[in-house]
């Protein structure tokens, strides 16, 4: 933005530009945002929430210092917005109120330093203008952008772009509809629409569930936007919009990948399967405080329950692992239904916290489920790791203050299964583990899988002493490394963390930045090994670009790894679609029960008879 003024205030720099309108070519309004029709059961569940939406007059009558108060509100900032009318008056008046806190000197200082990444904020109001650039959505950085009184009679889509708005002042224009993609700003606190000629707000308005000041006076809006304005403000209005949205167009289905090179690659391939691994998101979890963005019909479980059913057996893996799963739900819903539609076997922990509840509160405790086509596997052995016990059982671990403070007060766990194949007797060994969640304990998160792993190496063993019918059995007796095992679930971990770094490439030095300054005994001295040799399924495609999806974060913590000694991958289960997800604040929504994706891979089962035993790591 070349010859522009600019205003310091304080740490923020807005930027104008006198008597200069920002034009664009001409721009045809966007056409009614068409929507494909529900489900009957979407429908169903909407209607049931209809009733709690819309005023009746068997409502509860507002109180009258509620309604005055949100009133007054809205008014007392209409009055801020007409006397705002000139030329960069928030600019002026933020360099204003600077200049009594600071000398000219400093002032000039700062002008001088002025970089581009310095100034979040731009004041174009009072211009008289008629078009914005598209420039100016290319600055994502912005956090306050001032459009108010001039004469614009649209704003583009590509608003979606401003991710970091956080104040927008589109007062005393022209306006008379706004775009649905604004609703795409959910880091938006105060949005000002003063003095338009807006009829109706868009539904995608649902989705701004930080939004304390929305302002709409002055236009001629249709109930009951405005009772509700009124009556409990922006709080009000968005929950209002975000509960009666319609439901959108289905996603495109997820593309398979095939991985033809690594197909060829495996001549010695005698089984094939395919496993699936998903974080379910409990009831319990989902809460209205947590997911704000999302409708509370799509909350309620008697809906998400089933759209999750749905989903899971339409992949028909033969092997499905499912993290945060509930003990009621796993008893009462998945048991049954997985048995009944999908021809599945399976069993279900609950985290360690249910062994001092009562069994009324253990209902409510969620855990892991493994479950395996019954016409496929059998089921040979079971083996829960509560990493919590183990904490508590290793005397060089009881030592260190940080395993008392930070790991053992976790109650992780990991489920593990010995599965046999029917037809071949061949056995796989499925591990299914969900770490700690929170950012701030990735030094938990490498100890719960340094823990793991060692626990993993002694089952391995013992599974592999198991009588067997199959006619390489001695040779696993012998070698149990080469045992074809899969470790999958949600590892709350970046693949830029301790955690992926340790299992891809089987060591973590003891230094590593994520156990911080903390101390665990031998794995803070010594470093971290384990003897498996894995790699990520989805390494295959430099791994997905998420696992979980929500307006504050977006990355990929949910792995599947397998042994490559015994195992190869096929294929892969690609992303969500790309132009779906532009319309996406996060999840779940109405096609995504959780707030992460499933992922699903297929693999081949080579001969462990085959080759050396040398305990090589392909993603070295």
């Amino acid at each position: 933005m070349e010859n522009q003024q600019h205003f310091t205030a304080g740490t923020t720099t807005f930027y104008s530009q006198p008597g200069v309108s920002f034009n664009s070519p001409k721009i045809t309004p966007n056409s009614p945002q068409q929507h494909s029709y529900s489900p009957q059961q979407q429908r169903q569940y909407l209607s049931q929430f209809k009733a709690t939406l819309y005023p009746t007059s068997n409502s509860p009558v507002p109180s009258t210092l509620n309604l005055q108060n949100n009133f007054q509100k809205q008014l007392d900032k209409q009055i801020l917005s007409r006397s705002s009318n000139s030329p960069h008056h928030h600019a002026r008046l933020a360099i204003a109120t600077a200049r009594q806190n600071q000398n000219v000197e400093e002032e000039q200082q700062q002008l001088e330093n002025a970089k581009a990444s310095d100034w979040t904020a731009i004041d174009l109001g009072g211009m008289q203008i008629r078009n914005l650039s598209f420039e100016i959505f290319k600055y994502e950085f912005l956090t306050t952008l001032y459009l108010n009184h001039n004469n614009l009679t649209r704003i583009s889509p590509e608003c979606h772009k401003l991710r970091n708005l956080k104040v927008l002042d589109l007062s005393g224009n022209k306006l008379a509809s706004i775009p649905p993609e604004l609703g795409m700003l959910t880091n938006l606190v105060e949005l000002l629409l003063f003095d338009n000629e807006l009829t109706v707000l868009p539904h995608e308005f649902g989705a701004l569930f930080q939004l304390d000041i929305l302002g709409l006076e002055g236009n001629p809006l249709s109930e009951p936007i405005v009772s509700l304005s009124q009556k409990d403000g922006a709080v009000g209005v968005i929950q209002y919009l975000r509960d009666s949205c319609p439901v959108g167009p289905q996603p495109p289905e997820r593309e398979w990948i095939s991985l033809e090179e690594d197909v060829s690659s495996a001549s010695n391939q005698i089984d094939n399967f395919t496993l699936l691994c998903y974080n379910a998101l409990c009831d319990k979890y989902a809460t209205p405080g947590t997911y704000p963005y999302t409708p509370s019909w799509v909350l309620n479980w008697e809906y998400r329950k089933d759209l999750l059913l749905q989903e899971i057996l339409n992949y028909n893996a033969d092997i499905v692992c499912l993290q945060e799963v509930e003990s009621l739900q796993y008893d009462e819903y998945f048991r049954e239904q997985m048995s009944q539609h999908g021809d599945y076997d399976g069993i279900f922990y609950p985290k360690s916290r249910a062994r001092t509840m009562d069994e009324y509160s253990r209902k409510s405790v969620d855990g892991c489920a493994t479950f395996w086509k019954s016409s496929k596997f059998s089921l040979i052995e079971k083996q829960l790791i509560e990493f919590q016990q183990i904490a508590m059982q290793r005397p060089e671990l009881r030592k260190t203050e940080d395993i008392f403070n930070r790991v053992m007060v976790k109650d992780n766990i990991a489920v593990v299964t010995l599965l046999e194949a029917k037809d071949t007797s061949s056995r796989l060994l499925v591990a299914n583990a969900h770490l700690h969640w929170d950012p701030q304990y990735k030094d938990v998160k490498l100890v719960q899988t340094a823990m793991l792993m060692e626990e993993l190496q002694h089952i391995t063993h013992a599974f592999c002493n198991l009588p067997s019918r199959h006619p390489q059995h001695k040779y696993l007796q012998q070698n149990p490394l080469r045992l074809p095992t899969i470790l999958c679930g949600d590892f709350n971990s970046l693949p830029q963390s301790g955690v992926y770094e340790f299992l891809s490439r089987s060591t973590c030095s003891q230094d590593h930045e994520d156990f911080g300054q903390y101390k665990y005994g031998r794995y803070t001295s010594e470093g971290l090994k384990h003897k498996f040799n894995l790699r990520s399924a989805y390494s295959h495609i430099n791994e997905l670009e998420f696992t979980n999806f929500t307006p504050s974060f977006k990355g990929c913590i949910d792995f599947i790894w397998y042994s490559t000694s015994s195992l190869v991958v096929t294929g892969l289960l690609a992303n969500v679609d790309e132009t779906y997800l532009e319309k996406c604040v996060g999840f779940p929504n109405w096609h995504h029960p959780s707030d992460h994706i499933p992922l699903l891979s297929s693999f081949s089962m080579k001969n462990i008879n085959v080759g050396n035993n040398k305990n090589t790591n392909n993603n070295n």
